[in-house]
Parts: C-alpha cells; sequence; structure tokens
C-alpha cells in the first residue's frame, strides 16, 4: 500500500486574503514602498523625455544616462537610485514572503541589477562632445550592462518554482514572459557588442543606442512593477512556502479526499 501521510481533520475552507489598502505588515510595507519606488522612475524618466522631445524631438536617440550631465542630473541619479533600492525592497518582501529566498539564483541576480544601476546613478558617463573614453565612462558602461543582464536571469528564476502553483502561478507566467520580453530587448545591445569584437567599431555607434536603451528600460521596468505586484499581493496573503505538489490524505473521518501540500498549507492558513 501506498505510504501516504495522514492528517487530522483540516479547518474550514478559507480563500487566501486580500490586501486591504493598509501596510499590514513590514513586508506588506517594503512591498508597496518598492513598487512605489519603481513608479515613480518611470514617471521621472518618460517626464523627462517629454520635455525635451517637445524642444528637440532627436534627443530621444541620445542615451538616458545623458540626463547625468546636465543640470537635471540630481533628478537623473534619485531616479535610477529608486529604481534600484525599490527593486531591493520588492525582493526582500518576496524573501519575507518565502516566494523566494536571499540565497537564490533569483534574489542574487536582483542584487546585481540594483547593484549595476547605483554604480549607474553615482558614476556618470563621460561627455563625448568635451572628452574621448575615460574610466569613469567604462565604469558606467560595464554596470549598464550588468543591470541590464541580471533583471532579466533574475525574472525567469523567480518565476521558475512557482509555474504550476494555483496561486502564484498567473503571477509567476507573467513575469516569466516578461523576463522573456527583456532579454529580446537586449538583444541588439548584444548583436552591437559582437560585431565590436569583429570590426573594432564601438557598439555604441553600430546602433540608435537611445531608442534601444529606452526599449530595454522600459520592459525591465515594467518587469520590476511586475515583481513588485506580485509582492505585494504575497505580503498581504498567508505565507506562501514552494513545496512540492504532493498528494496528502485527508483522515478517514473526514473524507477520502486527495490535496496537494500547497493546498494543505492554504486550508490551514
Amino acid at each position: 500500500m501506498e505510504n501516504v501521510p495522514t492528517v487530522g481533520p483540516p479547518a474550514p475552507r478559507t480563500l487566501p486574503r486580500r490586501p486591504t489598502g493598509r501596510l499590514t505588515s513590514p513586508a506588506h510595507a517594503l512591498a508597496v514602498g518598492g513598487t512605489a519606488a519603481a513608479a515613480l522612475t518611470v514617471l521621472t524618466i518618460v517626464a523627462l523625455d517629454a520635455r525635451l522631445a517637445i524642444v528637440s524631438p532627436g534627443v530621444l536617440r541620445h542615451t538616458i544616462s545623458e540626463y547625468g550631465l546636465g543640470p537635471q542630473r540630481w533628478l537623473f541619479a534619485v531616479a535610477v537610485l529608486s529604481l534600484a533600492f525599490g527593486s531591493l525592497a520588492v525582493v526582500a518582501a518576496l524573501v519575507s514572503s518565502r516566494i523566494t529566498r536571499w540565497r537564490s539564483g533569483a534574489a542574487m541576480a536582483t542584487v546585481l541589477w540594483s547593484a549595476g544601476l547605483t554604480v549607474v546613478a553615482l558614476v556618470p558617463k563621460e561627455d563625448r562632445a568635451l572628452v574621448e573614453d575615460t574610466l569613469g565612462g567604462e565604469i558606467h558602461r560595464v554596470a549598464s550592462l550588468i543591470a541590464f543582464v541580471s533583471l532579466p536571469i533574475a525574472a525567469r528564476l523567480l518565476a521558475r518554482p512557482w509555474r504550476r502553483s494555483a496561486t502564484w502561478g498567473s503571477y509567476a507566467g507573467r513575469i516569466r514572459r516578461l523576463g522573456l520580453l527583456s532579454a529580446l530587448a537586449f538583444a541588439p545591445i548584444l548583436y552591437a557588442v559582437g560585431h565590436m569584437m569583429l570590426t573594432g567599431t564601438p557598439w555604441w555607434e553600430i546602433l540608435p543606442l537611445g531608442i534601444v536603451e529606452r526599449l530595454l528600460v522600459g520592459a525591465e521596468a515594467v518587469t520590476v512593477l511586475a515583481i513588485g505586484v506580485w509582492a505585494v499581493r504575497a505580503s498581504g496573503s498567508p505565507t506562501a512556502r514552494p513545496v512540492p505538489a504532493t498528494p496528502v490524505r485527508i483522515h478517514p473521518a473526514a473524507g477520502d479526499e486527495k490535496l496537494t501540500a500547497e493546498e494543505l498549507l492554504r486550508e490551514r492558513g
């Protein structure tokens, strides 16, 4: 006979609690604050682009990092740092909600994403109208590449354990697709880097970098917002724990129904 663990009668069936709009826990506060910080970054960059595009439409061909060279450099730095620390707050909320762990690949990739953004904000690129390549400019570009590569990896690794979850499967599927979209948006830059290795032409001169960068940043910012929505939802619900979907048999006195381990955890709330 199959050896199936036996438990006593379950508590009455209850649905996961929905967030009520209140900051119900420190994890919920982190999730809401981190998501709001990411949204603030998006609004700030869109506002800067819209303001300058009215004066000179060709400004969109310049990289977003060039905002760090003008009078609005403080606003650029605040926006990028908000995205960096907002991302860390969101992953901290997910760790607290047991969606992931700090030692997981997803959390480590998110830390790399945030570290890269922090360097981008604090180390401005060179002004090519005045000087050629500088050490600061090289550090800025390497940090950008690390950040852009890390987030799609974080999204895919975060979603993987939850793809078949009855509770979180839709969130995981959405983030998995957005991670793929971010990776595809990064492909033109990979092509340009490969072309540079073959021809020596600087990769940032091979393609309309400003437009490509905005598409990439847009895809990755939406990914962070989607992860933030998941963190808000998870931190306002009973603790979720990634467990294998093994069958658990209810005590004969309560019937002969089979539940998955995940369903049992939700019932026991």
